[in-house]
């Protein structure tokens, strides 16, 4: 078939990879000059299939009010004059009890084993390089409340298959000595060895490369106006026009398939699809090491921060944070200058002296960026076929793009194929499938 992808991050190349894999033709169109120049330029660069709890637990609206007026909260709101976002807001409460929150996380978990078996079969089939480190994941608790709470964690993950395990605080060092200078803040933590982590944009960047080695057309620099359904037995339409103008032009396709992050709703909308997708402002900030061998190898979570870090070759990289008020970008305000203080600052307290932790006004260089997340109230993406003919979506993984856009990639690819993937998840405009969950040590086909 020949089919348009609309997207060049870590999920539209994905995509675009697999479908081309299978024999079709593929044609990726992003608004930027490149791949992965949005969300999936620089997130936390986790690969965290043990760690993806979805956010709307029975806590999570309590914990919400008392953040609001809390410029670093892990997570706040900016309430908008938007329907969209009290919208999303009253789907999201409604998922704060503990019976959704065990059907979300059996489907995101799932996916993400799936995810990962996908992930290392592209590595180990194109020998990408992306800054990759497997040596799991650590997630430490600065009180003892939290790492005793953290024991129903752990074994909800372990009955997903997932072998995450609780660590003392002692265990915990030995795993990764660099927090070391902060141990005595430390009450225990948690591990899972199988988790990764490394550069998201490195890896959609080169996967790209691959995908243009193998035939797939790219049209960067170009706009998406408008989508039109496959009808009368005529294909879909995507009308397009480049960022230096000129007149729009329609695209034709036997399949469309909408990658477009926070923004695929708007372009699902004039066709009467309504999708659960709010955007969720992240941060990150990347320094350079000082000090490397009391840098951190093993990719980690701060609980009490809600903050991931990652070592990149001879930077740390240290993210999180989710803001909902709407498509703000912005690193200028209060509050975007605040919460990239914070994770600076966090990391100074952690590991005194390990980075350049200055700030622009102190001599340093700290690489600061902001990303739109794709949320749905269940954390599960949109991934399948939508109600208008000939098109496809494949977006709203939120934190979680990083880890599951190999699997939504060949899932999709299998769907638009007549493939069935083989995992139990709930595939848009489809009945849920109730097959294989492959575990991260498996090998499964879709």
């Amino acid at each position: 078939m020949n089919i348009i992808v609309l997207g060049a991050g870590i999920i539209g190349i994905s995509t675009a990879w697999h479908l081309r894999e299978r024999g079709h033709e593929v044609t990726v169109v992003d608004r930027q000059s490149g791949p992965a120049l949005e969300t999936s330029f620089a997130n936390a660069g986790q690969i965290s299939v043990s760690y993806c709890e979805p956010w709307a637990n029975r806590q999570a609206p309590w914990k919400a009010l008392q953040w609001m007026f809390d410029k670093e909260a892990p997570l706040l709101l900016r309430p908008q004059l938007d329907p969209a976002q009290w919208r999303w807001c009253l789907q999201f409460l409604a998922q704060c009890n503990d019976a959704a929150f065990a059907r979300n996380v059996q489907q995101i978990v799932a996916l993400g084993a799936y995810s990962h078996v996908a992930l290392k079969e592209v590595v180990a089939g194109t020998g990408i390089a992306f800054h990759r480190l497997e040596r799991g994941i650590a997630h430490f608790y600065s009180s003892r409340q939290a790492f005793d709470a953290a024991a129903e964690g752990v074994e909800l993950m372990r009955r997903h298959g997932v072998q995450r395990r609780l660590v003392s605080r002692e265990e915990l060092l030995r795993i990764e000595p660099a927090f070391t200078p902060y141990a005595e803040h430390i009450a225990g933590g948690t591990f899972t060895e199988t988790d990764e982590s490394g550069d998201a944009r490195l890896f959609t960047e080169q996967l790209a490369r691959r995908c243009a080695t193998l035939g797939v057309d790219f049209l960067y620099d170009h706009q998406v106006l408008g989508l039109q359904p496959a009808r009368s037995g005529k294909p879909a339409h995507v009308q397009v026009r480049g960022n230096q103008g000129g007149p729009a032009r329609w695209l034709g396709a036997d399949a469309v398939v909408v990658a477009c992050g926070s923004y695929t709703p708007q372009l699902l909308k004039p066709l009467g699809v309504q999708l659960p997708i709010y955007p969720g402002k992240g941060y990150s900030a990347t320094l350079p090491i000082l000090q490397p061998d009391k840098a951190p190898f093993v990719s980690a979570i701060d609980d009490s921060r809600k903050i991931a870090m990652s070592r990149m070759g001879d930077t740390l990289r240290v993210a999180g944070t989710i803001e909902l008020g709407g498509f703000d970008l912005s690193l200028s305000s209060d509050t975007a200058r605040a919460r990239c203080r914070m994770l600076v600052r966090r990391i100074e307290e952690l590991m005194p002296g390990v980075c350049d932790t200055r700030l622009p006004e102190e001599g340093g260089n700290p690489q600061f960026w902001c990303g739109l997340r794709p949320a749905t109230p269940t954390n599960i993406p949109c991934i399948g076929a939508t109600g208008a003919a000939g098109i496809w979506v494949n977006a709203g993984h939120g934190t979680l793009g990083w880890t599951h856009g190999a699997g939504s990639g060949k899932a999709l690819a299998a769907l638009i194929s007549g493939e069935q993937p083989a995992l139990d998840f709930g595939f848009v405009g489809l009945p849920r499938t109730r097959g294989l969950q492959p575990q991260p040590a498996m090998t499964a086909r879709a």
